[in-house]
């Protein structure tokens, strides 16, 4: 991958991630609402919806930025394309190692922001004192095992599945497709993503929510997802789903066609 190329998917991701973390922040956070275990009400309801926000503001660009450089750079280096039985693979583990590079940008943030948005009257700067205080470093990183096995199998069926709906498309209308197109594929794909991995993203966040010490602290994924499944059932396993989808949908629709469209100005 040239220089240039790598330099338009840092930049390109960095602006997609910004714009859709900014845009559909009041739906990140009514999802985490509904997932954190002292319930939606009481973690805030309705009132203090962009609680949160600075962090995510802060981290959307590195952490995008990070994705899509080491996406397409994994991506250039294996064998792919439309006429290639092995290219959905390729999407796989380029996504996959894209997610794992991107989470030690992402968790910190992550960590912050959830915290706030279940903490309304508490400021960022507060909430992020008070984690380096009490826990340190790890505690910034509580839940990074947790948010790369959510976001890898996202990925392994967001991004083969994105791939392959703009090669269909593609194949239909006889060119390439535009950024538009790009980014119906990408709603598609992201909102199928987020119906089939939300246990995982409920578990991650009862994870980075429980207190210091607890048992969900300890980062367990199954324990955290048996202990879902006991107290709440099925429906505690799919909280949030529907914010989730809406959000996801959405954002993948501003996210990749945002790279897309980024990425042709740049290139």
């Amino acid at each position: 991958m040239e220089p240039r190329e790598s330099w338009a998917a840092l930049a390109a991701g960095g602006v997609a991630g910004v714009c859709v973390d900014l845009i559909l922040f009041p739906l990140d956070t009514v999802k985490t609402r509904l997932q954190s275990p002292q319930g939606f009400r009481k973690a805030g309801g309705f009132r203090g919806i962009y609680a949160g926000v600075p962090s995510t503001a802060i981290g959307s660009f590195p952490n995008a930025a990070a994705f899509f450089i080491t996406y397409e750079n994994v991506k250039s280096m294996l064998p792919h394309g439309s006429s290639s039985y092995l290219s959905p693979a390729t999407h796989m583990v380029a996504a996959s190692l894209g997610e794992v590079v991107a989470c030690l940008i992402r968790v910190p943030s992550e960590v912050v922001k959830q915290r706030a948005q279940v903490s309304p009257s508490s400021s960022t700067l507060r909430i992020l004192s008070h984690t380096l205080y009490h826990e340190g470093i790890q505690g910034l990183y509580r839940g990074y095992k947790s948010t790369v096995l959510r976001e890898i199998p996202f990925s392994l069926v967001q991004f083969p599945l994105w791939e392959a709906l703009k090669d269909l498309w593609s194949w239909k209308q006889g060119h390439v497709v535009d950024s538009w197109q790009s980014a119906v594929c990408g709603a598609f794909a992201g909102g199928f993503a987020a119906a089939v991995t939300t246990p995982l993203d409920v578990a991650k966040t009862r994870i980075m929510l429980a207190k210091a010490g607890s048992s969900n602290a300890s980062g367990n994924v199954l324990a955290a997802l048996g202990g879902i499944w006991r107290t709440q059932g099925l429906s505690g396993l799919f909280a949030g789903v529907v914010p989730r989808m809406a959000a996801i949908s959405l954002g993948g629709f501003i996210f990749l066609g945002t790279y897309e469209k980024t990425r042709q100005l740049l290139l």
